[in-house]
């Protein structure tokens, strides 16, 4: 099983969090985002146990996993999965919950640091930077900033959100100069650009839970700027759509579904905040096209399973830069 199936949690989650936030938001009924955090936490015991058993009985596919100078980007997704299925079952065993996130934030800070230490060795190829770079230090310090926040630890979160801007903002123009000075990514990478919409809106909740979460005052400047991002990032992905569906569907899409449900969520918790008039109007929009979003890829990935088509091919060896 490739780490990056560990973006199926990040993409449930993420919807179900959208739902409990529109719970309070608008009353829509309750049980719907409970529905699909639960059925989220049961894909993380699932993935995490096939993971946990490729390591055990396939240890020569994860080290090139583990090497790869593309894929191994992924393997950091593990701890973030880990806290999102914390968030998810928080209501039902606040301490098991809450031990979920210590371990997903220790998991994925140490890979985020190994990771990073093996990119300025240098050597890597050009041709391999991808949006995915975003993904051990930018998102998995989001995603531990909302965390941290989420179960009562703001100061601790507002380290992961400082680690997670700075990072983010060394890897922005990196990555944009490969993408636009470069050759046009090759069709298996393109669905990786719906990583690009993740760091603004991912952002966006780790700064909206270390100042107060729901509870908190309306949302300032700071917040409101990171969702302008997000939403013009938005609409050049959906540009750029015909582009990247030029490759077939693949489980790979699910890069676009934390970005795209993390949008939502942003817009609906403004309105729990206290903003209304055109921001609710916006939170609607953004939660319907949300829920069309997951919709339309998680019935793609059923047609993968039923199709015995979900596996991608066997991971073939690349230049990996320097490791340790």
């Amino acid at each position: 099983m490739p780490a990056s199936f560990f973006g199926i949690v990040l993409g449930l989650v993420g919807l179900g969090d959208c739902w409990r936030v529109a719970h309070k938001a608008w009353d829509l009924p309750k049980v719907i985002g409970e529905i699909i955090m639960i059925t989220g936490f049961v894909m993380w015991v699932v993935l995490m146990l096939l993971y946990l058993a490729k390591w055990a009985w396939h240890r020569q596919e994860a080290l090139a996993e583990w090497r790869h100078p593309v894929q191994s980007c992924f393997v950091g997704l593990s701890g973030v999965a880990t806290i999102l299925a914390g968030i998810a079952i928080a209501p039902y065993a606040t301490t098991f919950a809450t031990a979920l996130f210590a371990i997903g934030a220790v998991v994925q800070l140490a890979y985020g640091v190994r990771f990073t230490s093996v990119l300025w060795m240098g050597g890597r190829d050009e041709a391999t930077v991808s949006p995915a770079l975003y993904l051990p230090t930018v998102a998995g310090n989001f995603v531990s900033a909302f965390g941290a926040g989420y179960f009562g630890y703001p100061e601790l979160g507002v380290l992961f959100l400082g680690a997670g801007v700075l990072s983010w903002l060394a890897l922005e123009s990196m990555i944009t100069h490969r993408l636009s000075a470069m050759a046009s990514l090759p069709l298996p990478m393109r669905p990786a650009m719906g990583i690009m919409l993740a760091p603004p809106v991912v952002g966006c909740i780790g700064y909206l839970f270390v100042t107060g979460g729901l509870e908190g005052p309306p949302p300032d400047l700071v917040a409101l700027g990171l969702l302008g991002y997000g939403v013009i990032l938005a609409l050049i992905l959906v540009r750029l759509l015909p582009w990247v569906m030029k490759q077939p569907f693949t489980v790979s899409y699910w890069a676009f579904s934390f970005g795209v449900t993390a949008l939502a969520f942003d817009a609906i918790v403004f309105v729990v905040r206290g903003m209304g008039g055109w921001m609710n109007s916006l939170a609607i929009v953004l939660f319907a096209i949300a829920n069309l979003a997951l919709l339309a890829i998680i019935i793609g990935t059923i047609r993968l399973l039923v199709g015995g088509r979900i596996m991608p091919p066997a991971l073939v060896p690349a230049a990996a830069p320097p490791s340790s």
